[in-house]
């Protein structure tokens, strides 16, 4: 898989000791014209994103959460997706490549879907991801055991055990920064800290895990989106997910209710560039060694 205008993670990578550099996504990324349509426009950028951020405020995606490096101050520095409460902790799960340490998990902040900051005290890192995500896209993902329940994020989220992703509509759910196709992410259209967005796009391309997995080249179980042009037949509310959004989560519509598909992993800022995803019903077998109680469907 070739990933193009992939940006650094601005705060973690310079560190990293025991993976090599893996590059997240640039930005939440819309559609220009629903940008404008919602107040966008020079000098009020920021304001252009209310309708991915309603759609986001729905309470089915109160699960994905934000992370903070700051104790607290900023939060959006990534994304995660509470699983549940087991044994009187909760967990999440994110991108591996947020921690880029075997310690990592102690500089992070995690926001319960209340409000509530927590700290973590467990990290467990899919041991097919290698930092490389031109191989190892598909097992970018990390659980992250937290010190106690979170509270706030209704029942426990399905995850989507099935194999029928390619074609269907699904909705992206991070606290990333911010950006419109034609420029690409930039300061000016980010929103307060901590504050989630949403977009939602069709699963263009699905790659099954490999087996066994390669030593070199692409390992597979991935998903990806496409940012199409409103020419080229994009939803008003199409999008792409970036950087702080990783570790965000892809949700499907299923016959038992909204599911979650994907693990936000990288991706670009721009039409026609994609965002990747690890794809979750290829983790099951590794999920459900370390949380027998999660929930599968499709």
């Amino acid at each position: 898989m070739t990933i193009t205008r992939r940006h650094l993670f601005a705060t973690g990578l310079a560190g990293l000791s025991t993976l090599p550099i893996a590059r997240p996504a640039g930005a939440v990324i819309v559609l220009d014209r629903t940008w404008r349509s919602e107040g966008g426009r020079p000098g009020r950028e920021s304001e252009g994103f209310r309708a991915h951020e309603a759609l986001a405020n729905q309470s089915q995606f109160a699960p994905v959460i934000a992370l903070s490096t700051d104790g607290g101050q900023d939060w959006g520095i990534g994304s995660a997706t509470w699983l549940g409460n087991y044994g009187g902790n909760a967990w999440v799960l994110s991108a591996s490549h947020l921690l880029t340490r075997d310690n990592s998990v102690f500089d992070f902040t995690f926001r319960a879907p209340d409000g509530t900051p927590c700290k973590g005290d467990r990290q467990i890192r899919h041991p097919l991801f290698n930092g490389n995500n031109d191989e190892t896209t598909g097992y970018d993902v990390v659980l992250i055991r937290i010190r106690g329940p979170m509270n706030g994020g209704g029942p426990a989220p399905l995850l989507y055990g099935g194999t029928r992703e390619e074609g269907q509509q699904v909705v992206m759910v991070g606290y990333g920064a911010r950006g419109i196709g034609s420029a690409g992410q930039g300061d000016a259209y980010d929103g307060p800290s901590g504050s989630k967005a949403a977009a939602t796009n069709v699963v263009d391309e699905v790659e099954d895990l490999v087996q066994p997995p390669p030593r070199t080249g692409d390992r597979g179980n991935w998903l990806s989106v496409k940012l199409r042009r409103e020419s080229e037949g994009a939803g008003r509310l199409d999008g792409l997910l970036g950087s702080g959004d990783s570790g965000g989560s892809l949700w499907m519509r299923t016959q038992a209710g909204w599911a979650v598909v994907g693990v936000n992993a990288n991706g670009g800022d721009r039409y026609g560039d994609s965002s990747y995803f690890v794809r979750v019903s290829g983790l099951r077998p590794w999920l459900t060694s370390h949380l027998p109680g999660l929930r599968f469907g499709g």
